[in-house]
C-alpha cells in the first residue's frame, strides 16, 4: 500500500497556512488600531475612558471564565470600581485610582466563594493595568510617544509571531499550554516588535529632541517584547485551567477582550515598572523614552 494522500485540509495549509481567522483579524485591526491611536491622541482623559471600557469588558469575561457563568454580582460592580479607578487617575492622580482598587480587593475578600482567589488576582491584575496604561500615556506629548512605543512593540511582536508561526511551523513553544504556538512564531514576533519598538525609539528621540542610546531602546524592546508573548502564553495557560477556547466572542478573528489584550497588558505593566524605577510616579513617560 502506498502513502496515504494528504487531506484536502492538510493540503490547503500548505497552500494557505493563515486559516480561515485571517481575514476577521485584519479586518478587526482596521477598527481597532483607528481607534485606539485617536483615544491616546486625544488626551488624558479621553484615553482613560477608552481604558475603562476595556478593562471593564476584560474583567467581565474574567468573572464569567472563573465562575463559568454569566452572573451580575459581583462582576458588575468591580467592573465600576476598575472603570472608575481609570477615570479617576488622570483627575485625582495615580493614589486615587489605588485607593479603588484598594476598595476593589477588599470586597473581594469579603465575598464568599470557591475561586476568591481567581477573582482577586483577576482585580489586582486588571487594576494594575489600568494604573499602568495611563501612567504611561501621562498627560504630555511624551506619553503619546511612549504609548505608540507600547502598542507598537506589542502589535508588531503578536504580527510577527503570527505569520512567521503560521508559514514556518516547527517545534512547538509549549504545546501543554498552547499548542499552536511554535518557536520560530517566538522568534518571528520578537524580532518584529523589536523592529518596530527601534523604528519608533528613534523617531521619539528626534521629534522631542532628547535622543536617547540606541543599546537602551534596544534592551527594553526585547524585554517589552518577550514580556508581551509571556502575557499571551499565561492567559492560555489560564484558558486551558478553566476549559475555554476564547475569553468571549467581543472581537471578530481574536475572541474575547482578554484574548486581545493579553500582551499588551503584560507588556504595559513591564514598561510602567520599568519608567517607574527610572523617573518616578510623575514621570513615567519620561523614564520609559530619556536616558
Amino acid at each position: 500500500m502506498g502513502p496515504k494522500e494528504p487531506t484536502a485540509g492538510k493540503k490547503r495549509s500548505i497552500v494557505w497556512p493563515f486559516g480561515p481567522d485571517l481575514l476577521p483579524r485584519l479586518l478587526s485591526a482596521i477598527v481597532l488600531i483607528p481607534l485606539t491611536a485617536i483615544a491616546l491622541v486625544a488626551g488624558w482623559v479621553p484615553f482613560a475612558l477608552m481604558v475603562a471600557l476595556v478593562i471593564a469588558g476584560a474583567y467581565r469575561e474574567w468573572e464569567t471564565m472563573i465562575v463559568g457563568r454569566e452572573q451580575a454580582f459581583p462582576a458588575v460592580l468591580v467592573m465600576g470600581l476598575l472603570a472608575i479607578a481609570a477615570i479617576a487617575y488622570p483627575m485625582n492622580g495615580a493614589w486615587a485610582s489605588a485607593a479603588l482598587l484598594c476598595i476593589a480587593v477588599v470586597i473581594g475578600i469579603a465575598l464568599p466563594g470557591r475561586n476568591r482567589g481567581w477573582r482577586l488576582v483577576g482585580m489586582i491584575y486588571f487594576g494594575l493595568a489600568t494604573i499602568a496604561f495611563l501612567a504611561i500615556r501621562g498627560s504630555s506629548a511624551v506619553g503619546i510617544w511612549a504609548g505608540v512605543f507600547l502598542l507598537s512593540i506589542t502589535w508588531m511582536t503578536d504580527i510577527g509571531a503570527y505569520f512567521v508561526g503560521r508559514i514556518f511551523g516547527g517545534t512547538k513553544l509549549s504545546p501543554e499550554v498552547s499548542p499552536s504556538k511554535t518557536w520560530s512564531g517566538a522568534a518571528g514576533g520578537l524580532v518584529f516588535g523589536t523592529a518596530a519598538g527601534l523604528l519608533v525609539w528613534n523617531a521619539a528621540g528626534w521629534f522631542l529632541g532628547t535622543p536617547s542610546p540606541f543599546v537602551i531602546g534596544l534592551l527594553i524592546a526585547v524585554l517589552v517584547s518577550i514580556s508581551a508573548q509571556g502575557g499571551d502564553l499565561a492567559e492560555s495557560a489560564v484558558k486551558r485551567r478553566f476549559a475555554i477556547k476564547d475569553s468571549g466572542a467581543a472581537i471578530p478573528g481574536h475572541g474575547g477582550i482578554m484574548d486581545r489584550i493579553d500582551s499588551l497588558t503584560m507588556a504595559a505593566l513591564v514598561l510602567w515598572t520599568i519608567g517607574l524605577a527610572h523617573r518616578g510616579l510623575g514621570a513615567v513617560p519620561q523614564g520609559i523614552l530619556f536616558w
